[in-house]
């Protein structure tokens, strides 16, 4: 399993994602601040992972501490979170994992514990979120293998990965129970401009499992599905509306557009922690906006005029009604949307 993040006593250890796959540097953030900028400047990605870091995040911040009681330790927390909140918008993940660092805060001051009980608890909770999620994966890969046929050709879009989570992966945890039970041909990795997960991340975790992997740019996607060369798409996602929409890497919502079109079932593959029940719909999921260096250069070089206005939203929506199941570690929502999704938390 990759090692995509790791808490350390004096460090929140994450690989850096940014230099695969020609290289494989470990970044150490020493602080609740290097943290976030590792989350903001995309070091580590993917909802799930975000979540991770930012609960570890949090964690280190306190451990580091001098607070010598709990008011002034209560005003310390508050600032490490919200800090770490500023950093990506859109991946709900994030908030939820905040959410939950601030309940065990809370129980613990309540309880009456000291200032060093606080950091122990807070601690443990943050390994317990990463732990729940290498293994809420392998419960959702599994569960998603159900639905891939034999013998399958798979595209998939952006990455959703190990890399993404704790380890295992969401749509390619989807993809890696389906190769172990002999069911994957080959998987089809959108290259996914303009930050090229699937090109960098995707194809680089596949070729290590020694999944048979073509990589293509997404605006291939639709040719091959109408030459019959895709049995079906399974994605990640970054955020899920009550009403099933999705928020999911920029060309998503193409991607399932052109499955639409030539009958070929599109997958999303989530954790709970990514379905937004507060959100009605994706009007109401807020979209990050990325810098414009990210169109007009790739690598140190600039392929776009100086003077070239620059659109870079990160993330789009793909509507419920094209969505053929939502796989989680529970079971698979399928339409009407609204209904199965709250069910999975009943």
């Amino acid at each position: 399993m990759l090692p995509t993040i790791e808490w350390q006593p004096d460090a929140v250890v994450m690989v850096d994602q940014r230099k695969l796959p020609g290289q494989e540097i470990y970044v150490r953030c020493r602080t609740a601040a290097e943290v976030a900028r590792a989350i903001k400047t995309m070091v580590i990605r993917g909802a799930p992972a975000i979540g991770v870091a930012a609960a570890m995040g949090v964690a280190l911040g306190v451990r580091q501490s001098r607070a010598s009681g709990t008011r002034q330790l209560t005003v310390e927390f508050t600032k490490i979170c919200d800090k770490l909140a500023a950093t990506r918008p859109t991946a709900v993940n994030l908030f939820w994992a905040i959410e939950r660092m601030k309940r065990a805060f809370g129980t613990a001051v309540q309880a009456g514990a000291s200032v060093d009980d606080i950091k122990a608890r807070l601690e443990a909770e943050a390994r317990a979120i990463h732990d729940e999620d290498v293994e809420g994966c392998r419960t959702l890969g599994h569960v998603g293998a159900e639905v891939v046929p034999a013998a399958a050709r798979i595209l998939t879009h952006c990455n959703a990965g190990a890399l993404a989570t704790a380890g295992y992966g969401t749509a390619l945890g989807v993809i890696r129970a389906a190769a172990e039970a002999g069911k994957v041909a080959t998987v089809f990795a959108d290259e996914t401009r303009p930050f090229l997960q699937g090109a960098r991340l995707t194809a680089w975790e596949l070729v290590r499992d020694q999944i048979p992997t073509t990589v293509i740019t997404e605006s291939m996607a639709g040719p091959l599905m109408r030459s019959g060369g895709v049995d079906l798409v399974v994605v990640g996602a970054d955020r899920i509306a009550a009403n099933g929409d999705v928020a999911n890497k920029i060309g998503t919502y193409t991607v399932a557009t052109m499955a639409h079109a030539h009958g070929v079932p599109f997958y999303v593959a989530a954790p709970l922690s990514t379905i937004d029940l507060s959100t009605p719909d994706g009007d109401h999921i807020p979209i990050e906006q990325r810098p414009p260096r990210e169109v007009t250069h790739v690598g140190a070089t600039r392929v776009a005029p100086e003077g070239a206005s620059v659109w870079n939203p990160a993330f789009d929506v793909t509507p419920a009604a094209l969505v053929a199941g939502i796989i989680t570690e529970k079971g698979i929502a399928r339409a009407p949307y609204a209904e199965s999704l709250r069910a999975l938390f009943d």
